[in-house]
C-alpha cells in the first residue's frame, strides 16, 4: 500500500466518521503553494438543540455556531459561539416527606413550599450562558501539527476562562499519529445569595450569616493519544486523560435533610418559623472535597464499509471520590438515496456512588467532613437511544435532524435507608427528550 493510498483512506474515514459523529471538525484541504491563489474561505457549522426533562424539570435551548477559516498551507482559524438558556426545576437534595416542606430560596429573599409526598425541587433554576472559543491550527514542519486556543463562558453566577494546546506527530508513513494535549482553566463562582459554608444550616429569609463571598476553582487536564490506520477500512484511537480539579467543588445550591434516627423523617424546626419566613424542617448545605483527580481510558474503532460507517467507543473513568463509570457508545451511518443518510445511536452509561454520597444526615450523629445527596453523584445507569437523518440540499449544503430519548434510573444503597425512607421513592429518576437541528454551509 502506498503512502498516497493511506492518506486517501485516512481522509475518507475522517470525513465519513466526522459526519457520523456530528463533529464540528471540518476536513482540511490541500496546502496551496501559491499565496496568490484564491483563499478557500469560511465553513460554518450551526445547530439548535432542545433538551427537556419530564416532570417540569430542566429545559435547555442551545444555539451553536462554529466558523472555520481555511488559510494557505493547511492553517485554520476556528471561532465558536454557544448560547444556552436553562429553565425549570432541579432536585435540591432534600428527601420526600408525607407532609409539606418549606425551604428558603437560594437568594434568601423568599421561601417556597413543597406539597406532601412530592420530591423537593429548586424551581429558581434560571440561567443564560454564553460561551466563546478561539482556536488556531497549523503544521509544524512536515510531520508535526500544533494547535492552541482559548475559551471563555459567562453565566450570571459563574465565569470560566481557559487555555489549551495540542501537538501531534505522524509516524509509520502517516499511518500512526501520536498526540498530547494540555488545558488549564480558572472558574469563578458567584452563587445567588452568596456561597454557603459547607454543612451550614439553612436559615430564615434574610439571614445570610451562613454564606460567604465568591469562590474559585482551577482545572488542569492532560490528554495523551494514539491513532492508528489498521487497514483500508479500520481506524483505531486510544486516549488516556488525566484531570485535576481544586478549589470550591461543592454545589452551592444542594442541601441535605437532617432526619430522625428511627423514623427517617426530616426533623421539624423548633420553634417553627413564621409562615413563609424560613425552612419548616432541618436542612444543611452539602460539602464536597476541595480536590478531585480523575483518570480516563478511551478506545474507539471506526469501520468504513463502502459508504457505511460503524463507530464504537468505550470509556472507563475512575476518580479519588471513589466513582467508577463505564460508557459504551455505538453509532452506524447508513447512506440512503443521493446525499442522505440515517444514523442510529445507542449510548449506555453506568456509575457507582461517590464515597461521601448519602441521602440524609442522621440527627445525633457527628457531622461528616463531606456529604452530598446530589443524584448525579449516586449509583445510576442511563441509556440514550435515537436516530439522526441528514441530507444534502440543492445548493450543496448539509442539513440534519437528530431525535433521542434519555432515561436515567438510580438506586439508594440499602444501608442508607432509615425507617419511612424505605417505602418512598427517594432517587429522582428522569426521562428526557433531545432534538437537534444542524445546518452546515460554506462561503
Amino acid at each position: 500500500m502506498t503512502k498516497r493510498d493511506n492518506e486517501s483512506i485516512s481522509g475518507a474515514l475522517t470525513a465519513a466518521t466526522c459526519t457520523l459523529l456530528g463533529s464540528t471538525i471540518i476536513a482540511p484541504v490541500q496546502a496551496q503553494e501559491d499565496p496568490a491563489q484564491e483563499d478557500p474561505g469560511w465553513d460554518f457549522n450551526t445547530s439548535f438543540l432542545f433538551y427537556g426533562e419530564d416532570g417540569d424539570r430542566v429545559n435547555d435551548y442551545s444555539l451553536m455556531l462554529l466558523a472555520r477559516r481555511t488559510l494557505i498551507d493547511d492553517r485554520f482559524l476556528t471561532l465558536g459561539l454557544t448560547v444556552d438558556t436553562l429553565t425549570g426545576a432541579t432536585p435540591s437534595g432534600a428527601i420526600r416527606l408525607d407532609e409539606a416542606q418549606t425551604f428558603t430560596q437560594p437568594s434568601g429573599s423568599g421561601a417556597k413550599t413543597i406539597p406532601a409526598g412530592e420530591l423537593p425541587l429548586d424551581d429558581t433554576f434560571r440561567d443564560i450562558r454564553a460561551a466563546f472559543t478561539v482556536n488556531w491550527q497549523q503544521p509544524l514542519g512536515r510531520l508535526y501539527q500544533v494547535n492552541g486556543g482559548v475559551s471563555a463562558s459567562l453565566e450570571y453566577d459563574y465565569t470560566h476562562f481557559g487555555v489549551n494546546g495540542r501537538i501531534s506527530r505522524d509516524f509509520n508513513k502517516r499511518n500512526t499519529t501520536l498526540s498530547a494535549g494540555l488545558a488549564l482553566a480558572r472558574d469563578r463562582l458567584d452563587p445567588e445569595g452568596g456561597t454557603p459554608i459547607p454543612l451550614a444550616p439553612l436559615l430564615d429569609v434574610g439571614d445570610s450569616s451562613n454564606k460567604l463571598g465568591h469562590e474559585t476553582k482551577d482545572v488542569f487536564d492532560v490528554v495523551l493519544g494514539v491513532t492508528q490506520i489498521v487497514s483500508r477500512e479500520i481506524l483505531v484511537q486510544l486516549n488516556y486523560s488525566f484531570s485535576k480539579s481544586s478549589g470550591y467543588l461543592t454545589d452551592p445550591y444542594k442541601i441535605l435533610s437532617v432526619v430522625d434516627s428511627i423514623t427517617g423523617d426530616t426533623l421539624p424546626r423548633f420553634p417553627p418559623p413564621a409562615a413563609g419566613q424560613g425552612p419548616s424542617h432541618e436542612y444543611r448545605f452539602e460539602s464536597r472535597p476541595d480536590e478531585r483527580t480523575k483518570h480516563s481510558l478511551f478506545a474507539q474503532t471506526k469501520y468504513y464499509m463502502g459508504g457505511k460507517v460503524l463507530d464504537a467507543s468505550y470509556r472507563y473513568m475512575t476518580d479519588d471520590w471513589d466513582i467508577d463509570s463505564h460508557t459504551l457508545d455505538l453509532r452506524y451511518r447508513w447512506p440512503i438515496g443521493s446525499g442522505g443518510y440515517l444514523e442510529p445511536h445507542l449510548r449506555y452509561y453506568v456509575q457507582n456512588e461517590a464515597e461521601f454520597y448519602q441521602i440524609s444526615l442522621v440527627d445525633g450523629q457527628p457531622l461528616p467532613q463531606f456529604a452530598s445527596a446530589d443524584y448525579r453523584l449516586g449509583d445510576f445507569n442511563a441509556i440514550t437511544a435515537g436516530l439522526k437523518y441528514g441530507w444534502t440540499t440543492r445548493n450543496g449544503n448539509d442539513m440534519s435532524i437528530r431525535i433521542e430519548l434519555y432515561q436515567q434510573d438510580g438506586t439508594i444503597p440499602a444501608g442508607q435507608l432509615i425507617g419511612n425512607q424505605v417505602g418512598r421513592e427517594e432517587y429522582p429518576d428522569l426521562d428526557a427528550l433531545i432534538v437537534q437541528f444542524g445546518y452546515r454551509f460554506s462561503k
